[in-house]
């Protein structure tokens, strides 16, 4: 399972670009969405010095055929809106991958969450294309249950490291006294620890991105 952060451009025809970049300080917060047959329907949290500006030219905007205003308090307004236009939404529904809520989108950028199955990922990404969607992919990780990272002896003798103080600093327990309270040789004891800190200090470099992989990643993506 993979879960992936991308930074969304959106082209310049679409009402929340138009809205989001007349009002770069603005920032809208998808708070719940959901598609229909040929519109989309959607809960945004808007904050700002200029809500009231945002508001108003929401109010006007021809692909915005209701807004209804929930919630409204200084630098802060929550509206209900439907929009001929949810292209994040029809790109979600089409590629059968969820779009992770709450979305944040600025000066005309959104930033979305998904996770999913490569397969589905590549998926979203051609539906991203085809709606003239442009993308950055800013992480991709694999997304494993901890009983997938750790065995059970592993995950005990770490805990037990852990609470017994032995990767404090100052350290509490040594690794002889560490050994003694779980009732194992001490090379047992060093060998199951290194086993467990190997899997997660790799799980935790294979989550950081680099400039290098970005390139790879996108390319793994197109072919999926």
């Amino acid at each position: 399972m993979a879960q992936a952060t991308l930074t969304i451009t959106l082209p310049d025809h679409v009402w929340i670009q138009q809205v989001s970049t007349s009002n770069p300080d603005a920032t809208f917060r998808v708070l719940a969405a959901v598609p229909g047959a040929d519109t989309g329907f959607a809960l945004v949290q808007i904050t700002g010095s200029n809500v009231e500006q945002v508001l108003e030219t929401m109010e006007d905007h021809p692909q915005l055929t209701e807004v209804t205003l929930t919630q409204r308090t200084d630098g802060e307004a929550t509206v209900h809106f439907e929009t001929t236009k949810p292209l994040l939404l029809f790109s979600s529904r089409d590629a059968g991958m969820p779009i992770e809520l709450p979305v944040m989108i600025q000066d005309g950028t959104a930033t979305v969450e998904v996770t999913g199955s490569r397969e589905r990922l590549g998926e979203l990404a051609a539906q991203f294309e085809r709606l003239g969607l442009q993308y950055r992919i800013e992480t991709v990780t694999e997304q494993l249950h901890e009983s997938q990272l750790l065995s059970d002896r592993q995950y005990e003798v770490l805990v037990a490291a852990v609470e017994q103080g032995y990767y404090d600093t100052p350290r509490r327990s040594s690794l002889t006294e560490l050994a003694e309270h779980l009732g194992i040789a001490k090379s047992t004891c060093s060998e199951t620890l290194h086993r467990a800190e190997e899997a997660i200090i790799k799980r935790f470099v294979d989550r950081v991105p680099d400039a290098d992989s970005e390139t790879a990643l996108e390319e793994q993506l197109a072919r999926s």
